[in-house]
């Protein structure tokens, strides 16, 4: 039946029909329905009988969750994505962060590095090299392997191919570095919630932990970390179960911060209040992430000294009056549209 609201009376009528010898007290009794209706307490007895989510990397990421860590460039994203997959596949828990999951076999999606750069990250000088675990298994991109004719792109080939290896390894632990390689444009709304759909279908189908890495566009450092900052964050967000961000002191050179921006297991332990301090260091051949303790963000923001910021603002003012856009004055300064778009906001008030 193709069912057509602009015709409701038609539509309604249609439906008493269908619906004319089912039970209303049944709620089983209504097929080939894409909802699933249970009462409130069969929901519950059925989830009684599944184990309760274990942390895989502290209280930021938990197990059966669709969880997104991002930040700007060059501040760690692979380094920590690799300690954390090399601590769940040895079942050994990176030093200030809970690992309550039992040693298992981890894919990890690497379309960031060539082998070569990921043999120089994890040896002395290529040589000495780092042992993993047999149960951390690394991917990247086969370039002799085209398009085949039955798949629409490559986006469709890739998912294809995550699903055939998630069967073929019997992994439950998937690792993606980084989501842009998936889709182009994660920062349009359609194309952010289409590969969402597709990644959360995965984790259903297979229950599946799923880590995914995603940039920031160019931020304002001077203000604390949020949702926002995610590139298509809107999409991004709303469809994953959570999601905490890696940030650049600017008060004391090397080091990085953790901060949680979403959560749904846990309570919103690590936030502007309480980051987690960490800097990066090479344990002779094992690039990786050293805790420090904990501090508040704003101790690490960048800050801009009242004379320069004056001229940055009659600086951006001088360009808007010449014609420049937005997005050109923030290219010109080195600074976020946001940035160029609120101090705007502020003068024109």
């Amino acid at each position: 039946m193709d069912y057509q609201f602009s015709n409701k009376e038609s539509f309604k009528e249609e439906l008493e029909k269908e619906l004319s010898h089912s039970d209303e007290d049944n709620v089983d009794s209504i097929d080939n329905d894409c909802l699933i209706v249970k009462r409130a307490n069969e929901w519950i007895n059925e989830a009684k009988k599944r184990p309760i989510p274990k942390m895989l990397f502290g209280e930021f990421w938990f197990e059966n969750e669709l969880c997104i860590l991002f930040s700007d460039t060059n501040l760690g994203k692979s380094i920590l994505a690799v300690q954390i997959c090399n601590s769940i596949s040895k079942g050994n828990a990176i030093n200030g962060f809970k690992l309550q999951k039992e040693a298992s076999k981890v894919l990890y999606l690497d379309f960031e590095l060539s082998d070569k750069q990921f043999e120089k990250r994890y040896s002395n000088h290529f040589e000495d090299h780092y042992q993993f675990d047999n149960k951390f298994l690394r991917a990247e991109i086969n370039p002799e392997k085209t398009v085949p004719d039955r798949f629409k792109n490559f986006d469709e080939y890739i998912i294809y191919s995550i699903e055939k290896n998630i069967i073929k390894l019997n992994v439950k632990v998937l690792v993606i570095d980084n989501i842009t390689y998936l889709r182009n444009d994660t920062e349009k709304a359609k194309d952010a919630l289409h590969l969402m759909k597709q990644l959360n279908a995965l984790k259903k189908k297979y229950d599946l932990s799923i880590l995914v890495l995603a940039h920031t566009p160019k931020r304002d450092t001077t203000k604390a970390i949020t949702k926002n900052d995610l590139s298509g964050s809107k999409m991004l967000m709303n469809f994953c179960d959570s999601s905490f961000a890696i940030g650049e002191s600017f008060q004391i050179k090397g080091q990085r911060y953790l901060k949680q921006i979403k959560q749904r297991n846990t309570e919103h332990i690590y936030d502007t209040n309480n980051i987690v301090l960490c800097q990066i260091v090479n344990n002779f051949n094992f690039l990786e992430f050293q805790f420090l303790g904990f501090d508040s963000e704003f101790e690490h923001l960048k800050v801009i000294p009242q004379m320069q910021n004056e001229e940055r603002t009659s600086k951006i003012l001088e360009l808007k009056e010449q014609g420049y856009s937005n997005v050109k004055i923030a290219e010109e300064l080195d600074i976020s549209e946001g940035t160029v778009r609120n101090i705007l906001k502020k003068e024109n008030k």
